[in-house]
């Protein structure tokens, strides 16, 4: 110990080594949450094909090896996605005298969901999913079509098809936006465009596509969107008896 007095009150009122230097801050646990929404994030301002398990792992700050602990593969991160996103899906009691109105607001909230992140609707397609809000959105859609009189099986394929249609249509609309950003993909035409060209058309060769060029080009996304739907949903007819 040092004689001199200054020296010893100057180690007294000294902090400690340890509590001089700056503690590390402790990194948050990784949990399926997490990896949720990292998945999104890189969707979102990335697109979904950058969606890779490095990719996320790098927005959490960790290496791929720590998500493994938690997901089985890329596919699962799918699933989760897809939940995620039903999670928000609001599901009305079903109603036998607006099933066909009801089951149109239901799938129009999963289109404009999917619309937000883009790309994502890509991974709901060919996947059975076990995702509990996935299932909860199915089995509400299923009760909407037998509400409707529609019978089990017939509401079952019906289901799917409306499903397949409004991801492969979000999937579509964000292929699109893609494109636009790419000013050398020349052959992405505006409807003004697409309408001179059918007009220019050979009327010898092309008569009703130059004639209802108009018509052909006309309504927008959501127009045809819900045409479609409509055309699905409109033939679907209750079981007699």
């Amino acid at each position: 110990m040092s004689a001199d007095p200054r020296q010893r009150r100057a180690a007294r009122h000294a902090q400690p080594a340890a509590a001089v230097a700056a503690s590390a801050p402790r990194k948050k646990p990784i949990t399926v949450e997490r990896i949720t929404d990292a998945a999104l994030e890189v969707v979102a301002t990335e697109g979904y094909d950058a969606l890779t398990i490095r990719r996320v792992a790098a927005v959490l700050g960790t290496g791929p090896s720590s998500l493994y602990a938690h997901i089985v593969n890329k596919d699962d991160i799918d699933d989760l996605l897809i939940g995620r996103l039903y999670a928000e899906v609001v599901l009305p009691e079903p109603d036998p005298a607006a099933w066909r109105e009801q089951l149109l607001a239901v799938y129009t909230q999963i289109r404009d969901l999917y619309l937000k992140y883009p790309g994502v609707s890509r991974a709901a397609l060919a996947m059975a999913s076990t995702n509990l809000e996935t299932l909860r959105v199915g089995e509400g859609i299923l009760a909407i079509l037998l509400a409707g009189g529609i019978d089990p099986r017939t509401a079952g394929w019906a289901r799917d098809a409306l499903s397949l249609y409004v991801s492969a249509y979000a999937l579509e609309q964000s292929l699109v936006q893609q494109r636009r950003r790419h000013q050398d993909q020349e052959w992405v035409l505006s409807q003004e465009e697409l309408l001179d060209r059918f007009t220019a058309l050979p009327a010898e060769k092309f008569p009703q596509t130059r004639r209802h060029a108009a018509e052909l080009i006309s309504g927008t996304g959501h127009d045809r969107f819900e045409f479609a739907l409509g055309l699905l949903i409109n033939n679907l007819r209750p079981a007699s008896g």
